[in-house]
């Protein structure tokens, strides 16, 4: 120290960012429109990812089975319309394995090949989740049932930091476990924002047997009180430092998402230096997020 001021040192040739990854691969997650207006906006989402060359894209289902039309007209336009691979989210509620079933050999009928097979959220008027008395109790159940149906390719949903209606940790890695046995090929995390969670996950789930591949889910934070809410319902932690950086910033949206793609883009590369080189992109319909993150990534189009 001289004069109150830190000795100069001459700083290290270091890169401002290390050399892109050329490994990485990428799929979207959408969710189905309410309206016209927001159906434009998930169509013009979907042409600005779709040259990034997804793996796949999979459209959500709402709460109870809410969107169960709207989701299936949305995936089967774009199995006709573009040439992404859909996957068809697919849950237990609100209806019979019959009608279930029938809805999966449409699906099949259609080209779609892929489904995301998840328990599915109870309605809004009902307090916990009760199986439908006709039909698929859990996701296990529903998995078996589509490979009995068609050689689908099923993904199913694991919870880094546990399922929030889960007995133990342990209860709900065997869940995880039954799924992947009756014939589920991938899982697809929940979100998380710290990546020792995810690492902590997938150890527990190599030594408990589960060995198909494991995605890290990535949720771009943009509105971090929203996502904070959205956090405590599903069972994710929502670190102090991420609060931190999104303070002050309630009326500030550009710099939101500024500070977003950074976040996100962080969070990836980290994960990537640990060997993870699939990611699930949960955009809400977002792309142009998404595209930054996937440009910093090295994931772009005709790459």
């Amino acid at each position: 120290m001289v004069n109150g001021q830190r000795a100069w040192a001459k700083p290290r040739a270091l890169p401002v960012a290390s050399l892109l990854p050329r490994d990485v691969e990428v799929s979207f997650e959408f969710f189905p429109p309410k309206t016209s207006k927001m159906e434009k906006t998930l169509w013009d989402s979907i042409q600005r990812l779709a040259p990034l060359g997804p793996s796949y894209v999979s459209v959500t289902y709402g709460a109870g089975g809410t969107t169960r039309e709207r989701t299936h007209a949305t995936v089967v336009r774009i199995r006709q319309e573009t040439e992404l691979l859909p996957a068809a989210h697919l849950t237990c509620v609100g209806a019979s394995r019959d009608e279930i079933d029938e809805i999966a050999r449409h699906y099949w009928d259609a080209g779609i090949k892929h489904i995301v097979a998840l328990r599915g959220d109870p309605p809004a008027d009902q307090p916990g989740y009760q199986p439908h008395p006709q039909g698929y109790a859990y996701a296990s159940d529903l998995v078996a049932g589509l490979k009995k149906i068609a050689n689908f390719e099923i993904s199913v949903a694991a919870y880094p930091e546990t399922h929030p209606e889960a007995k133990s940790d342990e209860a709900d890695l065997d869940n995880l476990k039954r799924k992947i046995d009756a014939g589920a090929t991938r899982a697809i995390t929940q979100v998380f924002f710290d990546v020792d969670v995810y690492f902590r996950f997938l150890e527990r789930a190599r030594a408990a047997g589960i060995t198909v591949p494991i995605i890290a889910g990535i949720l771009p934070v943009t509105n971090f009180s929203q996502v904070a809410r959205f956090a405590g319902q599903c069972g994710a932690t929502v670190p102090q430092w991420m609060a931190d950086l999104f303070e002050g910033l309630e009326e500030e949206p550009e710099t939101r998402k500024l500070v977003a793609a950074s976040v996100a883009a962080e969070q990836c590369r980290a994960l990537h230096a640990g060997g993870v080189t699939q990611f699930h992109f949960f955009t809400l319909n977002r792309a142009a997020l998404t595209f930054a993150i996937c440009h910093i990534l090295g994931v772009r189009p005709n790459r």
